[in-house]
């Protein structure tokens, strides 16, 4: 039985019936797997093409030389394809009967990922001027759009069900469309503040901030209250229930303290990279919430890589290593490396694990279902 619930109206009317259009024109040699990493690698090109054009997210002030019309372009086409591909990689696992709890795996596991890259793309449109958002806002933006993600997960490690946030859907078309706009009409167009000293930029912290608070949030709580309710829950206490939460809120403090006791002001010298570092740090710790709560195992309560990190931002704030550029460009390639190798180790190791509870999971990738990149 399917274990995904899909209630967007968005979703449902338009974007299903389209990716089922999609889906019917591929070959069924097409591996779901590959049509997976092929739309997180879209979004991926377009986090590297706009570091190119934009790297200190800068590019669309006034005063400097702003991001050519056509990147703008390629940004939304990329970022429709990567939804899109997202949407039928289910579709096609079923279509060819080949959904696998590897596949879910995998799908999740880069969604997990692909939050950073598309909110650190979407900055650059606002960028950092006057008229746009400070590296900070967009930093504390960013852990809401983390925890908005794995809010769905922990619904699922207590209820065994994925509950598909509303969210998701929405934000994709519209960035998408945005893309597309500011291509048109400019980033100028941003400048102008919409009505007294509401601007743009305003409105889209409210947008994504609203949807958390008032959607997301709200929805999640109610779903596990429900299930508690009913006595369905997988976890009786609520510290079995709460554990997921453990290692992000410690991995949000401790990104936090460096933000805000480092001596260099290193998210004003190099958000880029920093933003990277937390988002890559937080895929790796959703993804051992995702094995558990797939293969119906306890939540381990502590990341070991929050060790090592600990260690780095005491020798960041206290001063001991002078060169917090160089630490923090390090500290992200080594962050990006682990989550790799993790990511090969699980694949190669938990194979048969995950396939043992392949009867549980018939119709387990659920991409298809608009599983997401960033909610």
């Amino acid at each position: 039985a399917c274990n995904a619930v899909d209630s967007n109206p968005l979703s449902v009317y338009v974007m299903h019936p389209f990716w089922n259009s999609v889906v019917k024109v591929m070959p069924r040699w097409l591996a779901p797997n590959l049509i997976t990493f092929t739309g997180f690698m879209f979004l991926v090109f377009n986090f590297l093409m706009l570091s190119f054009y934009d790297y200190h997210f800068d590019a669309s002030a006034e005063g400097y030389t702003h991001v050519p019309s056509w990147v703008w372009v390629a940004a939304g086409l990329f970022n429709f394809l990567a939804y899109t591909l997202d949407g039928v990689d289910g579709k096609q696992a079923r279509r060819t009967n080949s959904s696998t709890p590897l596949g879910e795996l995998f799908d999740h596991g880069l969604d997990s990922w692909a939050c950073v890259f598309f909110v650190a793309t979407v900055y650059s449109i606002f960028g950092r001027g006057p008229s746009g958002v400070g590296v900070a806002t967009l930093y504390y933006i960013l852990w809401v759009v983390l925890f908005s993600f794995i809010l769905s997960h922990w619904e699922k490690y207590n209820t065994g069900i994925l509950f598909l946030p509303w969210g998701y859907d929405i934000s994709q078309v519209t960035i998408s469309i945005v893309y597309i706009f500011t291509a048109m009409v400019g980033v100028e167009t941003w400048y102008e503040p919409i009505w007294w000293n509401f601007h743009y930029r305003d409105l889209f912290t409210f947008m994504i901030l609203g949807c958390s608070f008032t959607v997301t949030l709200p929805m999640s709580l109610y779903n596990v209250f429900k299930a508690s309710r009913n006595n369905t829950l997988k976890h009786s206490s609520m510290y079995e229930a709460f554990l997921p939460f453990l290692s992000p809120v410690l991995l949000c403090l401790l990104s936090s303290v460096w933000v805000i006791f480092s001596p260099s002001g290193i998210l004003q010298q190099q958000p880029r990279v920093f933003y990277l570092m937390v988002g890559t740090a937080f895929a790796n710790v959703t993804c051992k919430l995702i094995v558990c709560q797939m293969s119906n195992t306890r939540c381990q309560p502590l990341s070991w890589l929050l060790v090592p990190m600990a260690t780095v931002v005491l020798l960041a704030v206290t001063g001991l290593v002078a060169n917090e550029t160089l630490l923090i460009y390090v500290w992200t390639a080594i962050v990006i490396l682990t989550h790799i190798h993790y990511g090969v180790s699980v694949v190669s190791t938990h194979t048969h694990t995950l396939r043992s509870v392949s009867g549980e999971y018939t119709h387990t990738h659920y991409s298809g279902s608009g599983e997401q990149g960033g909610k």
